[in-house]
């Protein structure tokens, strides 16, 4: 079978093409129009051509903001039959979101009848809503009558519809678009066009002004449903400049006091393209599958304003505390993507920043003044043609009046008695009798005068680029003035506050227990602060670890030989007097790893070391891990391992090879580090590291002596040096192994 296929060329010529070649041309031109005609919108009007059309439809069948209503389904029966060759569905759903408070910003579609509502519920059918077009809406199309924009034939040839549209305000800006294309997307959140409106008039004054200027004008995304911004200025900065980011956006929330104490908290405010029902919904569903333990109840109490009710199950609790863990958990907080990728004047899709969508969009409203402009000046000379010839007529009334009615052909005998031209002619001729008895020369010079000086200021701004930009600031600041007593921001810009409890955490009673954990791993929780030096059971074969008192509120560390620290939660450990559960059943702790150091988390900082005699200091935060895999701290390579763990409390490190030669050095010799291989502590020929601590010097350093005793040596000069030296031997009575504690 041969992989040529028949196909014609631009002269309708039949050729013979390779399968694949044909396949990716006809392909390409499918992505290509599915890009350029359908999912990315035009940088300067900020619409998709469904839009455009409906938009232009309703303007024909004269649905005007002072009008009446008219059937949604004969606005998308006209659009469809007239415009646009795609199902009926697929229009009326762009028009229903045209008109949604909750989803546009700057509404371009005013209806009338159920247009779906904010928990996702679908409008009614469009034989039973009604709509017509907003005062933006009217705005945009602005002088779409006078020649300010190209039109192209529609579909069927049978008439024509614009290219785009004059777009009065920044619609790309103010309302956004989303849209997914072939191999390309666009997502552009909503702003506020008051803020967009400043920033175009600096844009005005200063071409080249930077996105960082640009941004005191505009502080960032405005949703109409608006929420909280709570993304960092440097990333909302980097977002504009590239075109690509993102936004986090947190609900509005307040706390109701009750009587008794009591508190509620009320989310009267939702992230952007969030179904109310639905989020409540899954918060229910967490809810009882215990994933949101810190509430009693989830109630919806919106009516014509948004009210979430959100009930603790524990006054003691801080409602901060609270809406951060329901932050992290639902979708009270959302990220909201910037993907400014859009058609430029040329048709071709690309992503801009902050200033080329603004200058795109100024270069534009300049092209509709110009065009504008000459066809003002079109009509004037139109115009004045015609008020020469009538002023003929005024002076040489009687004659006119004659030719009128006695020429067979009087536009010939006009022309030629008077001079006057085709236009002219006709317009005398196209007149009634007693509007020629009418005139009045008065009234005809002031029009002529009027309009002279009308072209002479026309004429003058075409070719004086200043007073475009004049004209323009001035169209700025009109269109800024019919939002700015009514359009205040919605959407609030703030900072995250810096809060790491855990809701869930504050429901754990504070009590007093004793961590028993064997050498073998098998750990449990005693209640109250049992005597540490007291006898414990263990298995045949095991015997004690660790013991230490803690809090049932406490964090529990684990450091493994592999340098990862595991994280258990001290209320979760198992109860009672038996031999508890291993640690390996709560964590992922591999078989053959065991445990270094298990303690409570206190303290700002930790040093760690491993059997090579590198070592680091890292801080106890970083060390604390979320999941059960734990978090590497110090990287291990080939056959080392992990041995040392302790508080950083102090100004002195010592360190103990297994050769027991034993170095002491200052902490600030050793790096900060949240993870790495570190650096060499103490150097050895064999054997490795076997011990570190750190100490204060005027405390002295101390170890365990025999016979349960506590030495403490306070003059350590003998064993100071600097670190990676290698030691000496330690002094008469340190224990063997060689371990301080």
């Amino acid at each position: 079978m041969s992989d040529d296929v028949i196909t014609e060329d631009d002269n309708g010529r039949i050729i013979d093409t390779a399968f694949s070649a044909a396949l990716s041309e006809r392909y390409l031109a499918y992505a290509l129009s599915t890009i350029t005609s359908r999912s990315l919108p035009d940088v300067r009007d900020g619409l998709k051509p469904v839009h455009r059309r409906l938009l232009f439809a309703m303007r024909q069948l004269r649905l005007d903001p002072g009008q009446g209503f008219k059937k949604s389904a004969r606005v998308v029966g006209d659009v469809m039959g007239k415009f646009h060759p795609h199902g009926d569905a697929a229009i009326y759903d762009a028009m229903v979101r045209l008109a949604q408070e909750f989803a546009m910003r700057y509404r371009l579609v005013d209806g009338q009848g159920n247009f779906g509502n904010i928990d996702g519920d679908n409008a009614a059918a469009m034989r039973y809503t009604e709509a017509r077009m907003t005062e933006v809406a009217h705005l945009l199309l602005d002088g779409i009558d006078e020649d300010t924009v190209d039109f192209r034939p529609t579909y069927d040839g049978e008439s024509e519809e614009p290219c785009l549209l004059p777009a009065g305000l920044p619609n790309l800006l103010a309302n956004g678009a989303q849209g997914i294309a072939v191999g390309m997307a666009t997502s552009i959140p909503p702003h506020n066009v008051t803020e967009l409106a400043d920033a175009a008039l600096h844009l005005i004054r200063h071409p080249n002004a930077s996105v960082d200027t640009l941004l005191q004008y505009v502080k960032g995304p405005d949703f109409p449903t608006g929420g909280i911004l709570v993304e960092p200025a440097t990333s909302i900065r980097d977002a504009y400049d590239t075109g690509r980011g993102g936004f986090r956006v947190r609900a509005r929330w307040t706390v109701e006091k009750e009587k008794g104490g009591a508190w509620q908290i009320v989310v009267t405010e939702i992230p952007y393209q969030v179904q109310k029902s639905r989020l409540i919904e899954r918060m229910a569903d967490m809810l009882q599958a215990k994933k949101l333990a810190f509430l009693a109840d989830i109630r919806d109490e919106s009516a014509e304003d948004l009210r979430i009710v959100l009930e603790p199950k524990s006054r003691r609790m801080e409602p901060d505390v609270v809406m951060e863990s329901l932050f992290r958990l639902t979708d009270l907080e959302s990220r909201v993507p910037l993907n400014l990728n859009v058609l430029d004047a040329d048709g071709r899709p690309g992503v801009m920043n902050l200033r080329g969508a603004l200058n795109a969009w100024l270069a534009h409203r300049r092209e509709v003044l110009l065009r504008r402009s000459n066809f003002r000046l079109g009509k004037i000379a139109v115009r004045l043609e015609v008020l020469e010839g009538y002023l003929v007529v005024f002076l040489n009334l009687d004659e006119v009046i004659a030719i009128i009615r006695e020429a067979e052909n009087p536009r010939v005998r006009l022309m030629d008695r008077f001079e006057l031209t085709e236009t002219q002619a006709n317009a005398i001729l196209d007149m009634r009798l007693r509007s020629l008895r009418r005139l009045e020369e008065m009234a005809l010079k002031t029009e002529r005068e009027s309009l002279i000086a009308e072209q002479k200021e026309l004429t003058a701004l075409v070719g004086d680029e200043a007073q475009q930009w004049q004209r323009i600031t001035a169209e700025i600041r009109d269109m800024k003035a019919m939002f700015a007593k009514t359009d205040s921001r919605r959407t609030d810009c703030a900072e995250a506050p810096q809060i790491d409890l855990d809701a869930a955490e504050m429901l754990v009673e504070r009590e007093p227990i004793t961590v028993i954990c064997s050498e073998k791993g098998w750990i449990r929780a005693m209640k109250g602060h049992q005597d540490l030096e007291a006898e414990y059971k263990f298995k045949e074969g095991d015997g004690p670890a660790f013991i230490f008192h803690a809090e049932t509120t406490d964090k529990i560390l684990a450091f493994a030989e592999n340098g990862r620290f595991y994280t258990l939660n001290a209320d979760k450990l198992p109860r009672g007097r038996g031999f508890g559960e291993p640690v390996s059943l709560m964590v992922d702790l591999p078989a053959d790893v065991d445990i270094v150091r298990l303690m409570k988390a206190m303290g700002e900082k930790m040093l760690v070391a491993a059997s090579t005699g590198h070592g680091l200091v890292v801080p106890v935060e970083a060390a604390l891990a979320q999941t059960r895999s734990g978090k590497q701290v110090l990287n291990i390579s080939g056959t080392a391992r992990a041995v040392a763990c302790c508080i950083a409390d102090g100004d002195m490190v010592a360190t103990v090879g297994v050769n027991r030669k034993l170095l002491v050095f200052g902490i600030d010799e050793v790096p900060e580090m949240t993870r790495g291989k570190g650096v060499i502590l103490q150097r050895f020929k064999d054997g490795g590291l076997a011990d570190v601590t750190v100490y204060r010097s005027e405390a002295g350093l101390s170890w365990k002596a025999g016979g349960g005793r506590t030495r403490t040596e306070t003059d350590m000069q003998p064993w100071l040096g600097k670190r990676a030296g290698a030691g000496k031997m330690p002094p008469t009575g340190f224990p063997r192994p060689a371990r301080f504690t």
